[in-house]
Parts: C-alpha cells; sequence; structure tokens
C-alpha cells in the first residue's frame, strides 16, 4: 500500500489495520501531511494546519493500540478536519471573515468535542465561505475553494472546505454544518459522502441550534465512516435543549435491501438538471433495480413556492445577522454578504409565517410517500458547473433555464424546511465533464437507519474512491489533471 492509498484509506479500514498491527495510525498522519504539503495550495481547503500536534497524538494512538498506553477508542488515530466556524479551544474560528482573522476559541464545539474525545486527531481547520452564508467557498481571508476534481469550479458551500479535504486525501473525516445544504452540496460537489441529521439528533451551536433548519453533521468518503461519525456525535447534550434523547446505533454492515421500494424524483417539481446529472440518476435507478428494489418515479407536487419560502425564512433569521455583521465591518466583509445583508428585511412577517404554512404543505405531500416507499432519490445539486467564486446574483444555463448560482442549482433546502427528516448525500459517477454527481436520499423523520441501508448497498454495489481511476488525479508538482471541455 502505497502513501496515496494510506491518504485514501477508509476510517473503518485503517482501524482494522491499526488493531492488527499492520499499520500504524502515524504512517497514515505522515502520508496525509506529505499530501497536504504537496497539493494543499492547490485545493485550499485548509486555514490552519495543526501537523506536528497531529504526529505526536498519532504516536499516543499508535501507543494505545500496542496496549502500552490505554485501551484504544473508538476513533482511535484518524485524521479530522473540523470546519472553520465550529469552536475548537486554543484554536482560530476565523468565520472566514478579516475582522475575525485572529479569533481564538475558548470552548470546543461539543459535536466536535465527542469526535475528539474518541480518538480523532484534529490535523486541520477547514475553508468556509465567510459566516457560512454562501453555497460556494470563498472569502476575503482564505481565497476561493475549487472542487479537487476541477479547481475551476466550487467545492460547494459552505462546508467546501472539508468536502475539498477528504476528496484530495488531506482528512479522514471531516465535520460540517448545514442550513440549507452546506454539507450535501460540498458532498455533491466534491465526490463524498454527507450526513444531514434530523433536527435535534446532533448538538448544535447557541443560538442556531434553535433554528430547526440549521444542523452539525459529518462528512466521509465512505458510508461506514460516516455512520460511525454519527453514532458519535448523535445524542442529548446539555449545552442544547433541542437534542433528543433517542441513542442511535448504526451498525458497521447493513441488511440487503431486496424488496424494498423506493421513490424517484428528477428535479423536486422545481429544479432545473443538467443532463449530466439527469443521466446520473438514470444509472442510479438501474443499480437500485439490479438490487432487486422497485424504483418508480413519482411527482411531489412542488414548485417555486418551495425555494420562495425559504429564501423568506432565511432572510427573516439569517439576514439579519449578517445585516448587523455589514453595521459593525462595512466593506471589510466579502461581497456576497454585502449583497445579502442588503436584501435583509425584504421578506416580513408574512413571508415568514408562510415558509411554515408552505413547509406543512410540503410535508403532507412527503409524509404519506414516505410511509409507502423505504426511502425517495433525487439529485442533490442540479449541475456541478458553478464557478469556484460565483456571485449569488449571476446566472447560468442549466437544462435550458436560466437560474441563478444562489438557489438556483441546490435540491437541499427542502429538507432543512423539513427537518427531521434524514438526508445522506452519496456520490454515484463522474460525468463526461469528469466532475462528480450525486444523489440525496431521504427517509421517513428520524429513520436515520433506512438512508445507511440504502447507501451502505449502493456503495458496496458501486465503490468510490477506492482506486486511481475513481480519484482526482494531481501531477507530481500538485497540479490537477482534469477532464476539462470548457472551464469558465
Amino acid at each position: 500500500m502505497n502513501d496515496l492509498d494510506l491518504c485514501y484509506l477508509p476510517g473503518h479500514r485503517a482501524l482494522d489495520l491499526f488493531r492488527q498491527g499492520k499499520l500504524s495510525p502515524v504512517e497514515v498522519v505522515q502520508a496525509q501531511i506529505s499530501q497536504a504539503e504537496k497539493i494543499g495550495d492547490k485545493v485550499n481547503a485548509f486555514t490552519d494546519t495543526y501537523f506536528d500536534e497531529a504526529i505526536q497524538q498519532a504516536k499516543a494512538a499508535e501507543q494505545r493500540f500496542m496496549r502500552t498506553g490505554g485501551r484504544p477508542r473508538a476513533l482511535e488515530g484518524l485524521t479530522l478536519g473540523i470546519k472553520d466556524h465550529q469552536d475548537v479551544a486554543g484554536k482560530r474560528s476565523t468565520h472566514a471573515c478579516l475582522a475575525y482573522r485572529d479569533n481564538v476559541a475558548t470552548t470546543t464545539n461539543a459535536a466536535c468535542q465527542r469526535l475528539l474525545d474518541a480518538g480523532a486527531i484534529l490535523i486541520a481547520k477547514t475553508t468556509t465561505p465567510e459566516f457560512c452564508s454562501a453555497g460556494v467557498t470563498y472569502s476575503k481571508l482564505f481565497g476561493a475553494t475549487g472542487t479537487p476534481w476541477n479547481p475551476h469550479y466550487t467545492a460547494g458551500g459552505s462546508s467546501g472546505g472539508s468536502a475539498a479535504a477528504l476528496a484530495a486525501g488531506l482528512v479522514t473525516l471531516a465535520t460540517g454544518s448545514d442550513i440549507a445544504g452546506s454539507i450535501r452540496v460540498p458532498a455533491a460537489c466534491c465526490g463524498v459522502v454527507g450526513y444531514k441529521p434530523p433536527y435535534g439528533r446532533i448538538p448544535g451551536t447557541v443560538p442556531f441550534n434553535l433554528d430547526f433548519y440549521c444542523q452539525t453533521g459529518p462528512l466521509a468518503r465512505s458510508v461506514g465512516d460516516c455512520a460511525a461519525m454519527t453514532n458519535i456525535m448523535s445524542g442529548v447534550h446539555p449545552c442544547d435543549i433541542a437534542t433528543v434523547r433517542e441513542e442511535i446505533n448504526l451498525p458497521a454492515q447493513f441488511e440487503p435491501v431486496s424488496g424494498w421500494r423506493v421513490a424517484l424524483s428528477r428535479d423536486l417539481g422545481f429544479a432545473a438538471i443538467a443532463r449530466e446529472v439527469d443521466d446520473g440518476l438514470t444509472r442510479t435507478a438501474d443499480r437500485l433495480r439490479a438490487l432487486g428494489i422497485t424504483v418508480d418515479e413519482v411527482d411531489l407536487g412542488w414548485g417555486d413556492e418551495v425555494t420562495t419560502a425559504a429564501v423568506a425564512y432565511l432572510d427573516h433569521l439569517f439576514g439579519r445577522e449578517l445585516e448587523r455583521n455589514l453595521e459593525r465591518f462595512g466593506d471589510r466583509l466579502c461581497d456576497y454578504n454585502i449583497h445579502y445583508a442588503g436584501k435583509a428585511g425584504s421578506a416580513d412577517a408574512e413571508a415568514y409565517l408562510s415558509s411554515f404554512q408552505t413547509a406543512a404543505a410540503m410535508y403532507d405531500d412527503i409524509a404519506p410517500l414516505l410511509e409507502n416507499y423505504d426511502a425517495l432519490i433525487c439529485p442533490t445539486v442540479g449541475t456541478h458547473e458553478v464557478r469556484a467564486e460565483a456571485k449569488p446574483w449571476e446566472t447560468i444555463r442549466v437544462g435550458g433555464r436560466e437560474i441563478d448560482t444562489d438557489f438556483g442549482w441546490v435540491l437541499t433546502h427542502p429538507f432543512n424546511m423539513l427537518s427531521r427528516l434524514p438526508v445522506l448525500a452519496i456520490p454515484n459517477g463522474i460525468a463526461s465533464n469528469g466532475l462528480p454527481t450525486g444523489i440525496q436520499i431521504v427517509a421517513r423523520s428520524f429513520d436515520d437507519h433506512r438512508v445507511f441501508r440504502l447507501a451502505h448497498a449502493l456503495e458496496k454495489q458501486s465503490p468510490w474512491l477506492d482506486c486511481v481511476e475513481r480519484r482526482p488525479s494531481f501531477g507530481d508538482n500538485g497540479d490537477p489533471f482534469w477532464n476539462d471541455p470548457g472551464s469558465p
């Protein structure tokens, strides 16, 4: 196994080798540090790195597996990237804003602390857009983060650095947060796995833990690693009144899904879909049928009112926060946040109330479907060809329609509105443009097990990032290679 294979080694496989004494956590950490030193500037996934600390922690983990330094924990020796805005005591949390470039956290995010307590090794903090407010990842403080498959195009946002680091083999596990798709959009853009858990499953950060749109969740390169992280991150926590007491224990192996019934929506009724994305969804449907699953195309009856409602809700709450930031920081803010702040307050109380009424009507449509079907699948994003520094007011043409690069290209926000539904984003192929494509798997409320079970079956049938041919390619100088039919 060469160093690059170590960089992409799934966490559960690494743990097996650590336990058998066939591999040391030090070897993996050193391989990923070497990869970061080689290609890190080109990927631009990290804000700060902690390589020396990581090596020391890896040596301690090695001793635990040798039974000379204590018992190994659930994630012992696996590297972790933590999203910049999630606090780690003693480390910078900059919010990707010039005004906070020297801000050092004094406490640690509860969900992240659980991962660290389980033995994960913090190797870096990962890039985000300023205040996590955009669907792409760039800022005045850190620049742009493109997908490792073609850096002209975005890694997605706001957990773009976490997803890009995973896709480039720089970390084994990573964290994210998702208020309108901020875990799932980067997962789709970078070809990794990302989970938006049901509201209350994983503790969040005050005061946005009280916003039912907003979830903390894991990203990984495999379904199994994502499930293991979910087990550790989830559960009631004294810092978050919204966390539920029900404990979940997602298994390492799942039962077969033969005999299941899966609903398929190509566009959720409102989205513009690129041909490559639609073709990928068709291939996934064929794979499901090969697994003995019945797949039916469905019409949810949703339309443009879905996005209108989500934008009104977010404008009413999140928009005011950005407006305050503009008042404090002025033109130190990024252009998109000045744009969003200028729009703040455009949704009045009536529009805010209507957003709840729309969500209720959407649930009336989907709840019976999710009782009659084991899961729903749909695209995560309608196109992957969004510029790394796209502005929310820009438009692009997708599926014969002109759409904006704010909400116009994503299919994630409906499931923040329907916050108790578990949604797992997984890759499902590489399109002719050289970019990965992906789907979302949705199940009935709080039934995390179902989305992971279906994803596990698909991953077992069609492995991902497991060999050179299914990974981003980088030259000796760290420059990425890509199939480039016409970059922006």
